[in-house]
């Protein structure tokens, strides 16, 4: 098991990204600790990863609240002496098609500010629980808007340039510590939208649009997207290839790999 032992919390844990990652954790060894807005979601994660064997609990907590998510780390210190894994997979709805000349500028501020205050808040709770004798390791995730030059998706790729920079700086900050910060870089992932990813709204304009009339949903779409055949692989990533990498970036055998993005966009992207 590539996570025996380790503590991990999963911000965004009752998602579609966050619910896979917690699964595998689990699999793997890790205690796990799921938290979001939503109990349901939270209780459906959970259920699963019991019925496999593995251990978990859930909290409500909202990643922009910045006390409540320092108490929630704190208890989980309290309970299981620290935490050596810490993974923000917290989605913020945002505009997605609209230029500049028709965007307001609190539209793009949304992601801007949703993304990187979060991905600030969960960062400064768990940091002082990690590292030291127990490596420490902080994952983040983005997108290839980091990189693209595309058209209407300003707001979202200002914000994962930005998670990526917070990713790198942060990873200097805090090797001294013991704590390595790495950077997962997915594209839009092919089967999130069936597991009910916040993508699915995202997406649904380009999805209803065909030559021939009708509409797709999502799903349908995705997989033969133009996202998917721009890619070198002529296809996009899955969670279980998230979730694995993100199991294996956060054990001790990658525990050379840090102030890095590992690229996982099938190609949409040659770093």
């Amino acid at each position: 098991m590539l996570l025996r032992n380790k503590n991990a919390v999963i911000y965004g844990g009752g998602g579609a990204i966050g619910g896979a990652i917690a699964s595998v954790f689990a699999r793997e060894g890790a205690n796990v600790f799921i938290c979001g807005r939503t109990q349901s979601k939270l209780d459906i994660v959970a259920a699963d990863i019991v019925a496999a064997g593995g251990v978990v609990e859930t909290a409500l907590v909202d990643a922009f609240d910045q006390q409540a998510v320092q108490a929630h780390a704190d208890a989980i210190v309290a309970k299981a002496g620290g935490i050596d894994i810490a993974f923000n997979a917290v989605s913020v709805m945002h505009d997605q098609g609209t230029m500049l000349k028709d965007l307001a500028w609190e539209d793009f501020m949304v992601p801007v500010d949703g993304f990187l205050r979060t991905l600030f808040i969960t960062s400064k709770a768990v940091i002082p629980h990690m590292g030291g004798e127990r490596p420490g390791v902080i994952l983040t995730i983005s997108t290839p808007g980091s990189k693209m030059a595309a058209p209407g998706v300003l707001g979202h790729c200002v914000a994962c340039a930005g998670t990526e920079a917070f990713s790198r700086v942060l990873a200097a900050e805090l090797a001294p510590e013991n704590i390595r910060v790495v950077c997962i870089r997915p594209h839009a992932i092919a089967d999130a939208p069936a597991a009910d990813s916040y993508t699915k709204d995202i997406f649904k304009t380009q999805a209803s649009y065909k030559e021939t009339g009708g509409e797709q949903t999502v799903a349908e779409w995705l997989p033969g997207s133009p996202m998917a055949q721009g890619t070198l692989l002529k296809r996009l990533p899955t969670l279980s290839e998230v979730a694995e990498t993100a199991a294996f970036l956060a054990s001790d055998r990658a525990g050379a790999i840090t102030a890095a993005v590992v690229n996982l966009s099938c190609g949409a992207i040659v770093d």
